[in-house]
């Protein structure tokens, strides 16, 4: 018989038997374990990485979903002024696309947002922001995202004759009340630190406790703690994140510097973190060339971590 065929029949009867089969060249080496991603983790983008060509139109929003399921993501997380008439809601036809053109590409929807402020001193406008939240927590459950992200509000300062402990209440009223409606909807609600009226890892959690919903958790965006020691708070909020923002940087004592990202994915891991973890790529140059960059990079951080 062909010596070539024996080799072959005994590949065969190994393989069949579950037997490990190893090469029978001299040149062979032992296989090696591949680093993997950790459990669990898997990888988004925010789809503000791609600003820039979505509202200027270079890019549609089923464009940019095919360049993420090519480079690799999991997920996509498209906030809802990439949509049609925002913050008016878009048709259901045309979400509908979108999401059965995210399904065939093999990517989930790990979340989306919306633009909201409960700091504004009018009753009747918190009322308006709050009719804006609950619309768009229905947008996110036709969609098929299991989060909606929303901010506390955009003042830094306090508008005269206001006091924090005032503006605190209304953001508290104002989530609560999107929260419980959230949880009717199967939708979770996510605050997300963004350097305005919540600056601290101590913002984010007075209004947590206060709240004091199932359905309230954190967008723990990197980017966002300019004061103190950014990896601390962050590490302190961890816990209660259900979805982040990595980011390309952070801010160390006023400083914008790069992230250390070795550091925050041990925080990550430390939390005991399961699910997305969206990243978005900011400032100038093309995001066809700068989120495959940073991409690389997370996910070699997660591999030498896993």
């Amino acid at each position: 018989m062909d010596k070539r065929a024996v080799n072959r029949r005994n590949f065969l009867e190994l393989a069949l038997a579950g037997a490990p089969v190893v090469a029978s060249s001299p040149l062979a080496t032992p296989l090696r374990t591949q680093a993997a991603m950790p459990k669990n983790i898997r990888l988004s983008c925010n789809l503000y990485s791609f600003n820039e060509p979505l509202t200027s139109g270079k890019m549609t929003l089923e464009q940019v979903l095919v360049f993420c399921s090519e480079l690799g993501f999991d997920a996509v997380d498209p906030t809802g002024y990439y949509f049609p008439n925002y913050p008016a809601l878009p048709d259901d036809s045309f979400v509908y696309q979108i999401k059965r053109k995210a399904f065939r590409l093999g990517l989930d929807i790990s979340g989306t947002g919306v633009r909201n402020d409960f700091t504004v001193p009018d009753p009747g406008r918190r009322k308006a922001e709050i009719e804006l939240v609950r619309k768009w927590v229905g947008f996110a459950a036709r969609f098929g995202a299991p989060v909606l992200r929303i901010f506390s509000g955009t003042a830094k300062e306090l508008k005269p004759g206001h006091q924090r402990d005032e503006v605190i209440n209304w953001v508290v009223d104002a989530i609560g009340e999107c929260a419980d409606y959230a949880g009717r909807q199967g939708v979770m609600l996510v605050l997300q630190n963004h350097a305005d009226f919540i600056q601290t890892a101590e913002d984010v959690l007075t209004i947590l406790q206060r709240v004091k919903s199932d359905w309230l958790a954190v967008n723990l965006d990197i980017g966002s703690f300019k004061i103190g020691d950014p990896y601390a708070q962050i590490a302190r909020v961890a816990p209660h994140a259900v979805t982040w923002q990595l980011k390309e940087n952070l801010f160390v004592e006023g400083r914008e510097v790069e992230t250390d990202l070795t550091k925050i994915v041990q925080i990550v891991l430390q939390s005991g973190y399961k699910g997305y973890l969206p990243i978005e790529t900011l400032g100038k140059g093309d995001p066809r060339v700068k989120v495959p960059v940073f991409y690389e990079k997370v996910k070699k951080a997660l591999m030498g971590a896993g």
